[in-house]
């Protein structure tokens, strides 16, 4: 018999302090995950290492998420849920103070795999613990201030990093991160309430929720959407550079309006989702499916192919808010199962896509990851539509 989260939520005064303090670590975890693909170059040449070796250490991170995501929730059975997430939001501090410092290869990698630990840790459990802070119509509202700073971390971590690289080196713009995580575990320490874990039925294999059809088909159609996302943003620099012409100029400011648009997509989806929830889930991935479909269609015409993936960032960061709400509402009995599972599957899905669009992107050229985008987050809005209607026949 495993012990995971009460599914009754802890009605407290300042419960939205502990969503805030929580939004901070993802924040942080997200900017931690992200800052050295602007520093590759800096970190590579210091530790004398090869650039292909350094990207590893951002590998080695989502190695490490889907696997404590897979075990979190059943190893932790036994243990204070605030004591838990306040232990991976340490995991957060020593890890940024190890790679800050490493002398060499090897200590990078342990600061990252200590990383990828917090990552797979924080995002399990997050909505669970969302539950129990807030009531049932406030949960979407909730996950979307969590998500994003997710956003905004993915919007200036890469800009940010290049340039305090350029001023005060890598090693100053990773510790940048160290405050304002040891401020997370402060708030977090003062404003999350007791969370003793309770009976439940389920053992402590996360892959046995596949059993449900609604969760299969939930779980599959999370993975499609995340697998097609990233087949198609993974290789969005050299799109815009051979087929849209833009210069370095204008490919940062077009991420930096994707991911504002990603911040206000994630606040603007909080309501809706209330009333809205498989609408939502089957329409994003297949207005995506359509904005991949206009940017081959007007490649050459530079302004249409900005505002596509402004949308694309509008559409895109708010996703993991709907999929969240729908753990919270189809896998209530085990959220922290629910959320480990879908972690690993959107790791997965991530690793699936960009492995898959850059085998097409060397075969037939930009224009493969983009058609290959298409057609899974097609599949992802079917299947959706597919857990909608089983949804409802469960509910007869």
């Amino acid at each position: 018999m495993a012990l995971t989260c009460d599914r009754q939520p802890v009605r407290i005064a300042g419960a939205w302090g502990a969503v805030f303090s929580m939004a901070l670590a993802a924040f942080v975890l997200i900017a931690s995950e992200f800052m050295p693909v602007s520093l590759l170059p800096l970190v590579a040449h210091d530790l004398a290492i090869t650039e292909g070796q350094t990207g590893q250490a951002i590998s080695v991170s989502g190695v490490f998420a889907v696997l404590t995501s897979l075990v979190m929730a059943h190893l932790t059975r036994r243990i204070d849920r605030r004591l838990v997430a306040s232990a991976f939001t340490s995991l957060l501090v020593v890890s940024g103070t190890i790679v800050a410092f490493a002398p060499n290869y090897p200590i990078l990698m342990l600061g990252r795999v200590l990383l990828g630990i917090a990552i797979g840790g924080f995002w399990s459990m997050s909505t669970s613990i969302v539950m129990r802070l807030v009531s049932d119509n406030e949960v979407p509202k909730a996950l979307a201030w969590i998500n994003g700073g997710n956003a905004l971390a993915a919007t200036i971590s890469a800009p940010l990093g290049s340039l305090l690289g350029a001023y005060v080196g890598w090693r100053s713009a990773f510790f940048l991160v160290v405050p304002i995580a040891i401020l997370a575990l402060v708030w977090q320490w003062i404003s999350l309430p007791p969370m003793p874990p309770q009976d439940q039925k389920s053992g402590g294999n996360v892959l046995r929720l596949l059993a449900r059809r609604q969760v299969l088909l939930g779980m599959a159609s999370t993975m499609f959407l995340f697998m097609g996302q990233f087949a198609l943003f993974t290789y969005l620099r050299p799109y815009l550079e051979t087929a849209g012409g833009f210069t370095i100029k204008a490919i940062s400011l077009v991420l930096l309006l994707m991911g504002l648009a990603g911040v206000l997509g994630t606040v603007a989806i909080g309501r809706a989702l209330r009333t809205r929830l498989f609408s939502l889930l089957i329409g994003i991935p297949a207005i995506m499916a359509l904005l991949a479909i206009g940017m081959v269609a007007f490649s050459s015409a530079s302004p249409l192919v900005a505002a596509l993936l402004v949308a694309w960032g509008f559409f895109g960061t708010a996703a993991p808010v709907g999929w969240g709400t729908w753990v919270s509402r189809h896998i209530s009995d085990d959220a922290e199962a629910g959320g480990g599972l879908s972690v690993a599957v959107i790791q997965l899905g991530i690793t699936a896509g960009a492995a898959g669009g850059g085998y097409l992107f060397d075969i037939i050229g930009w224009w493969g990851p983009f058609a290959l985008a298409t057609l899974i987050l097609a599949a992802s809005s079917i299947l959706a539509l597919a857990a909608m209607r089983n949804a409802r026949r469960n509910a007869v």
